[in-house]
């Protein structure tokens, strides 16, 4: 019977693994979109190696009954170091507990993720509202000297909120996942002129750039000032910063 105990932990974890990357998007809260066919071949190898395993040792197991059967002195040396058991905890909860997925509580701990330098900008196309990722407005609003078509835009975001702002303000957020869940990193615009709904709310936020510094800068505020805030459900893409769904 002990024999069988490695096996059916290989098993736990394989169906866990299959679990959260196959018949869920659970996997979206620990890695990237683009490792889940390795989550999946993970599963499955782990899978196969612990049904495997589990007729291997019942085969053995029959063979030392047998060996006893005749006088022989079939022992059972097999055993699992106790630390492995350890496994069990993450096995069960890829099973039965999803943990929360990362926003608020993540996002209000660390400092804005820092966009990449850029010196050269296309055009804001004529759109109204205009819609854009949180990256592209703090790209835009702190480095774009030449383009001031920013302001007086009607700009179009979608995020989460992050509460606790001054004066009434709060953090329009995303995060995003570079590989997995311990290197993620949030993207902020703070929103002006609008009570902030409950934390981890998904909005759409429609407003125009909120006035101060020089465009271009790193003295320009990344902030809006709210026209309207519509309550929206959580995107498939919650950990990129994508444009916001079309309407």
């Amino acid at each position: 019977m002990k024999r069988l105990l490695q096996p059916l932990l290989l098993v736990l974890c394989g169906l866990g693994l299959l679990h959260v990357s196959l018949f869920t998007d659970l996997y979206l809260r620990y890695v990237k979109e683009g490792m889940r066919p390795l989550l999946i071949a993970s599963g499955a190898v782990l899978l196969l190696l612990g049904l495997a395993g589990a007729l291997l040792d019942k085969q053995k197991e029959e063979a030392d009954e047998d060996e006893e059967g005749h006088g022989g002195h079939g022992h059972d040396h097999s055993g699992m170091p106790r630390i492995a058991w350890l496994l069990l905890l993450p096995a069960l909860s890829l099973l039965f507990y999803a943990p929360p997925a990362l926003g608020a509580y993540t996002a209000s701990r660390q400092p804005p993720k820092a966009v990449p330098e850029e010196s050269d900008f296309d055009p804001l196309p004529a759109t109204s509202p205009l819609p854009m990722t949180l990256s592209d407005f703090t790209s835009r609003v702190r480095q774009d000297r030449d383009d001031q078509d920013i302001k007086g835009r009607s700009i179009l975001m979608t995020g989460f909120v992050t509460p606790g702002g001054p004066d009434g303000s709060w953090d329009l957020t995303r995060v995003v996942l570079n590989c997995c869940a311990a290197d993620a990193q949030s993207v902020k615009v703070r929103i002006y002129g609008s009570p902030a709904l409950s934390a981890n709310t998904w909005v759409t936020v429609t407003g125009t750039w909120h006035p101060g510094g020089r465009l271009g800068t790193r003295s320009a505020p990344v902030a809006l000032d709210a026209r309207t805030v519509k309550e929206v459900p959580r995107p498939w893409n919650a950990y990129q910063d994508s444009l916001p769904p079309e309407r």
